[in-house]
């Protein structure tokens, strides 16, 4: 893995631990369903992209 990948995963990670805390208080809270499903979608596309850097 290159330094700029390793550095985007970096990144990724990051958000990751931000977005899954959010994602919990969203799901308890339930006042907007369009941010449940934009945060899961967001979620999932950074997985996505983690399990395609860890493969290069």
């Amino acid at each position: 893995m290159d330094k700029k990948a390793k550095k985007r995963l970096d990144i990724i990670n990051k958000k990751l631990q931000t977005l899954r805390p959010r994602l919990a208080g969203s799901r308890e809270q339930a006042d907007d369903p369009q941010e449940l499903k934009d945060l899961e979608n967001e979620i999932a596309s950074l997985e996505a992209e983690a399990v395609e850097l860890k493969k290069s």
